[in-house]
């Protein structure tokens, strides 16, 4: 058992949205990033008695938001997300590793009907005993994938080389749980 996730007690920690989120940033026209978010979004970390944790969450794919409401309706579409077909995204862990002064959460991660295993660095921030409505404790984590590792192959060509999207997408969430009763 870790330290930092001794200080998780034993129970359900349910995401609270409310303060936490996922967000992601991709390539664009080879020299920018665009930068959006998932506005909706649930899960749970579940820790058993020997304190070993375990996380599912689900993302609600049509709730993108990259503030451009153009660009958010074609990166629905069937080009990219495919949210008629495939509305939800979601990660359920496999294990939890100590790696130097964070930890590596690794999963099932499914987009568009496709799951492969991903690994995520994760950072601990600890648990506060919260304002009168139980124990939050709060992390960090992020990974790339690659979108075309999920059946997000479009390819859309710059004519002087490159494309208007990258492969690579960071993937960043900052989360605050809360403790059920």
């Amino acid at each position: 058992m870790t330290t930092a996730t001794a200080q998780l007690s034993t129970g359900t920690w349910a995401i609270d949205p409310v303060h936490s989120s996922v967000s992601f940033s991709v390539r664009h026209l080879m020299v920018s990033k665009v930068r959006g978010e998932f506005e909706t979004f649930s899960g749970a970390i579940a820790v058993a008695e020997d304190g070993t944790p375990s996380v599912h969450a689900e993302i609600a794919v049509d709730s993108l938001n990259t503030r451009n409401e153009q660009r958010d309706a074609h990166v629905k579409s069937a080009d990219f997300f495919d949210v008629a077909n495939y509305p939800v995204a979601t990660f359920t862990s496999t294990t939890v590793r100590p790696e130097g002064d964070h930890y590596v959460l690794e999963g099932d991660f499914t987009l568009k009907g496709v799951t492969r295993r991903i690994s995520l660095e994760l950072e601990f921030n600890g648990v506060n005993p919260g304002m009168g409505h139980g124990e939050v404790a709060g992390f960090e984590a992020s990974v790339v994938i690659n979108r075309k590792d999920f059946g997000i192959d479009i390819e859309l060509p710059l004519e002087t080389g490159g494309t208007v999207v990258g492969d690579k997408v960071t993937i960043t969430l900052e989360i605050e749980a809360t403790k059920q009763a």
